[in-house]
């Protein structure tokens, strides 16, 4: 840190900037089912953020769900399930 004089006689701090790295947020396939609906194997999603690196006792977090082939199911005109966001009523893939 440095302290210089401004043209109107005021001082000012000159502080170096550090590059610091923010949050990051990506999509994890957390599961690989089989779908009755789409007739194929599909990956079951989850949206997480990890904290930046000066936070870190935080623990990643988990801020949406969703499946790979959701897009096909919602085309159908069907309500399908909860991981393509159409019926959240219905899990296929609950562990019971």
């Amino acid at each position: 840190m440095e302290i210089a004089t401004l043209p109107t006689g005021q001082l000012a701090m000159k502080c170096k900037l550090e590059e610091v790295s923010m949050a990051v947020k990506k999509w994890e396939t957390i599961k690989v089912r089989q779908c009755s609906h789409v007739h194929q194997e599909v990956g079951l999603e989850a949206e997480v953020i990890y904290p930046a690196e000066f936070l870190p006792d935080q623990a990643p977090r988990v801020v949406a769900h969703r499946c790979s082939h959701a897009y096909a199911c919602n085309l159908d005109n069907r309500a399908s399930c909860v991981w393509a966001g159409t019926n959240p009523s219905y899990d296929p893939f609950k562990e019971e």
